[in-house]
């Protein structure tokens, strides 16, 4: 029975795998990119000054930290592909470079997290910016790091 609910798997070669990764890689970074920039701008509004206490204003600095350490990590498959030699693909390759791609989702994910709060801190403030800001962090631990797994951790449980 437990053979029959199994999904359907084929196996990739690794000069497709490694497509599909640095498409993925590719995929992410505008958006990372974009905000990145709407970051930078937003220090040179007056707001910025007048409505964020210097602490805020330190967040938003880590924040910037943590988006520039994603951009690198993200970009990082694609340089190391270019740097090895585009004409061989390894395992290794593979490995390290989904590695980099997970581990930059946290930093990410932290990023997001702070500028929503802030943002919403102007905006509406009160109780709403941190419950916000905490919903956000577990919508995006859910998504990006449990649920990927959660077929794992079933087959784990199952034994």
């Amino acid at each position: 029975m437990a053979n029959q609910q199994e999904e359907e798997r084929e196996e990739l070669p690794l000069t497709k795998a490694a497509e599909y990764l640095l498409e993925e890689c590719r995929m992410v970074l505008p958006g990372i990119q974009a905000l990145f920039g709407f970051q930078l701008v937003s220090v040179f509004s007056q707001r910025f000054a007048e409505e964020l206490s210097r602490g805020e204003q330190q967040a938003h600095l880590v924040a910037i930290v943590l988006i520039v350490i994603a951009i690198a990590l993200i970009m990082t498959p694609a340089a190391f592909h270019r740097e090895s030699g585009e004409q061989a693909v390894t395992r290794t390759f593979l490995t390290v470079s989904t590695r980099l791609l997970v581990v930059s989702m946290f930093p990410l994910t932290v990023a997001l997290c702070i500028d929503t709060y802030l943002i919403a801190r102007v905006i509406v403030g009160g109780w709403i910016a941190p419950v916000l800001s905490a919903t956000f962090f577990i919508m995006f631990m859910t998504l990006w790091f449990v649920l990927p797994r959660w077929r794992r951790l079933q087959k784990l449980l199952s034994r």
